[in-house]
């Protein structure tokens, strides 16, 4: 996924440049903001790839408190009181945000395509936090972790459709009380209503 990639990249490039200066290490809002790096397996280490560079504090924004914001551009800030898992799954999501809808989209190995379904599109976020190893659809979500709300992340899922909340906000392929919000994955308000659909959660979270 791009934010592995993006952090993967960024760590070997420190370690092959060799011991931070002081002064650099203690400024700079990009060395404060920015996550630390994701521990990768040797399977998914050896497919990743990405530009060399620095890694880009736009990519990584937040807000104050432990609620989440959605921002003029359709792309949402993570809550800075958040678990770090909390705020890697709302980077991810935002990676996706405004890609297409197609039936199956995002139901690959990998999780990168060029079109999200909706469980395709929980799954890509789920994953940016190593939650998931593989793509789930609205079914097997339903058995998917622990029973109920969590604090900071539920999936909302039926066999036919499933969204998921996390930090106050939803990401979601469906516009259901989102006025104009448009199909695909995208970051909306809270349903009024979560009627008809079982919660499921992570473990702590």
């Amino acid at each position: 996924m791009r934010v592995r990639a993006i952090l993967l990249t960024s760590t070997l490039c420190l370690l092959a440049a060799g011991p931070v200066p002081a002064a650099a290490q203690s400024s700079g809002k990009a060395s404060q903001d920015a996550p630390a790096p994701i521990q990768q397996d040797a399977e998914t280490a050896a497919t990743g790839g990405a530009e060399y560079g620095t890694v880009d504090p736009d990519a990584f924004p937040t807000v104050p408190g432990r609620l989440a914001r959605i921002g003029r551009d359709g792309i949402a800030s993570a809550p800075e009181d958040a678990p770090e898992a909390v705020k890697r799954i709302i980077w991810a999501g935002n990676e996706i945000v405004g890609m297409p809808y197609r039936l199956g989209g995002g139901h690959v190995e990998g999780f990168e395509d060029d079109a999200y379904d909706c469980s395709g599109t929980i799954s890509y976020a789920l994953a940016g936090a190593d939650l998931l190893r593989s793509p789930l659809d609205s079914r097997r979500f339903a058995s998917w972790g622990r029973a109920g709300r969590g604090n900071w992340v539920t999936v909302h899922t039926n066999p036919s459709h499933a969204y998921l909340v996390v930090a106050g906000i939803r990401l979601d392929t469906s516009a259901a009380d989102h006025r104009g919000g448009g199909k695909g994955p995208r970051w909306r308000p809270l349903r009024k209503s979560n009627r008809g659909y079982a919660a499921r959660r992570p473990a702590r979270l």
